[in-house]
């Protein structure tokens, strides 16, 4: 009898493990290159650590080394000083895809899937053949539990060839070991230096030390010691829920009754809006959940949009931060001009989301190429596939020349500048597996728009600014090289000395005047007068630095003091209304007319040099 073709082919069916899937199709993880699969396994580890450091409220201290093997491999080595992982975890961790403590839950965090790691660890047996070696230590009075791992693919479970315990010089934290064909690059925006910068930028309690092949070492410090504000976990939110899903929860929940089902399911609904919803649905709230039936489920679905529902709470997100943004810019760049923005909390599908931006602009940045786009998803920097991301998208929309900057045939627009754009989520909607671009939702696209013009504008203003000012300065250079020659021939007819022509500048140009009156007395001492006048068109405050060698006497007002080595800072807090005047004042004991006459220019911080008549003047970014 002929066997029917159909059990044939069952026959050659069969389960494939998750671990399978992922060996033939690495490509989806980010291990499609040489260069990028070394990217991609320190990015995992490192965001390992950090939500690892953050979550045990431990500052990161994080080392990545790089080793070059032999031509196109190379080990890497990554170490933090995180709470560790305890031993019965290790292997399920390192050696387990889709194992992790972070998918059913609803906060911010930089990993969610249980794959990034042990993908690594993966494409590292692969292409070498080799095992993994993990190190962890949870406690300065344990030791380090050591394991060297592989693992089967054909069921997705660790192979352990090694367990033993270790003496391990820090008090806490986790080490991997892995070697694997890679490629390191220097000098790429898509390279391990550009994203550490990046990842230091947007992390700035962070402290990360890269060792490169070459034995150089990079660190990228600290900026703050402050930690992110802890990420809370949170309840669905019924906006976006889909039926199927309402329907599992429904057949899983514990509650008896429907109403309290609505309570304690979602956030956001207290008993009022229970009833509220009940009734939309034209359902007893007293009614048992699990007997609902499909339809019946569909107009629970529908009573969501019918009645008010207050947004889901933001203690789920931990935003970066204006603040931090800024420092986290202004340490790893050399710019003239920074600004940043962080909207309000937004909502797609019921996951709430903010949208941070910074832009940094001028210094020694290319004037002549596109602006620098940085994408960060949940801290995480994002270097590939740009172009299919929202954040791109938003920036091409924006209609850059009425903000300062070119855009020859639309697009990303050209300039000195870089735009750092973060989108932080409880569920950030990525294009792919590897993360590498944010799905174009419209709520999203909306909200980086809203925040890349918010910081469009500053930069407008500043630019505006900085063309006034090229302006004055041009108008003062003329005023300065006529009015000396003007005041020496009046001087040279009247057979008087030349005049000090600052005031007149001044006047003229509608800057604050600063000068100096040094009144030498006849027992020694000498009588210092700093005369402040503001003819310009608005209020100044700033301070008044004078930096001397000696001590000072009978100062009116009283300055603060700075000590640097032999010499004295003293400095005045100055505030000046419209056509107001000041007048600072001193003695010096000891000091020779030879020296007096060699007094420092006085210093002015906090307003720009082009506003300032007869001292030198700066106003830090």
């Amino acid at each position: 009898m002929e066997v029917p073709i159909a059990e044939e082919l069952a026959k050659k069916q069969k389960s494939i493990s998750v671990a399978e899937f992922f060996e033939k199709n690495r490509h989806i993880l980010g291990f499609d290159s040489a260069p990028r699969s070394l990217i991609t396994t320190v990015k995992e580890a490192v965001d390992n650590a950090l939500d690892a450091c953050e979550e045990a409220e431990i500052l990161p201290d994080i080392l990545i080394q790089i080793e070059r093997v032999e031509q196109d491999y190379v080990t890497v080595i990554i170490e933090d000083n995180g709470p560790g992982i305890i031993k019965e975890q290790i292997p399920k961790v390192f050696a387990k895809l889709l194992y992790g403590s972070r998918f059913h839950s609803l906060k911010q965090s930089r990993g969610q899937q249980g794959i990034g790691i042990s993908a690594a660890v993966l494409y590292s047996q692969m292409t070498t053949g080799k095992h993994t070696k993990i190190l962890s230590k949870t406690g300065l009075n344990t030791l380090a539990h050591y394991y060297e791992l592989m693992i089967n693919t054909s069921t997705n479970e660790p192979d352990i060839l090694k367990d033993e315990v270790k003496d391990w010089f820090r008090a806490h934290g986790t080490q991997i070991e892995l070697e694997m064909k890679a490629a390191y690059v220097k000098g790429r925006r898509q390279s391990i230096y550009e994203y550490l910068k990046a990842t230091a930028i947007v992390n700035p309690h962070a402290r990360i030390t890269l060792i490169e092949p070459d034995g150089n070492e990079e660190v990228f410090e600290r900026a703050t010691d402050k930690m992110p504000d802890l990420s809370e976990e949170i309840l669905p939110h019924p906006e976006g829920i889909e039926l199927g899903t309402l329907m599992k929860m429904l057949h899983h929940t514990e509650r008896q009754k429907l109403a309290s089902f609505l309570r304690y399911s979602f956030c956001k609904i207290g008993l009022f809006t229970a009833e509220e919803i009940c009734k939309a649905a034209g359902l007893d709230p007293e009614i048992d959940p699990h007997f609902l039936s499909h339809h019946e489920a569909r107009k629970l679905i529908e009573s969501f949009e019918k009645v008010k529902i207050m947004a889901p709470p933001t203690d789920c997100l931990s935003p970066i931060g204006e603040e931090l943004i800024y420092r986290g810019l202004e340490k790893e760049t050399k710019v003239d001009f920074i600004a940043t923005s962080t909207r309000k909390p937004a909502v797609y599908s019921g996951n709430p989301f903010v949208v941070e931006v910074g832009l940094a602009y001028g210094g020694n940045l290319s004037k002549e190429e596109k602006i620098s786009i940085m994408r960060f998803a949940n801290r995480v920097p994002l270097l590939y596939q740009q172009g299919g991301c929202v954040t791109t998208h938003a920036v091409e929309d924006i209609k850059w020349k009425q903000y300062g900057l070119n855009q020859p045939g639309g697009g990303i627009p050209v300039g000195p500048a870089i735009l750092l754009i973060h989108v932080a989520s409880i569920n950030v909607p990525f294009t792919s597996e590897s993360k590498d671009a944010i799905a174009d939702i419209p709520v999203i696209k909306e909200e980086v728009n809203l925040a890349i013009k918010d910081v469009a504008r500053k930069l407008k203003h500043y630019l505006s600014k900085q063309d006034n000012l090229k302006k004055r300065r041009e108008k003062e250079i003329i005023i300065t090289k006529v009015l000396p020659k003007m005041a020496l021939k009046v001087a040279n007819i009247l057979g008087k000395e030349v005049p000090d022509i600052n005031p007149v500048v001044a006047m003229i140009m509608g800057n604050l005047l600063v000068y100096r009156k040094v009144n030498k007395n006849e027992d020694g001492t000498a009588h210092i007068v700093i005369k402040i006048k503001n003819f310009g068109s608005s209020t100044h405050s700033f301070r008044i630095h004078e930096m001397l060698p000696w001590t000072i006497s009978r100062a009116k007002p009283e300055p603060k003091i700075v000590t640097m080595g032999n010499d004295y800072d003293y400095i005045w807090e100055v505030s000046t209304a419209v056509g107001s005047s000041k007048v600072l004042s001193y003695m010096i004991e000891h000091a020779t007319a030879k020296e007096l006459g060699k007094l420092p220019d006085l210093i002015v911080e906090g307003i720009e040099e082009e506003l300032v008549t007869g001292a030198k003047a700066f106003k830090e970014i």
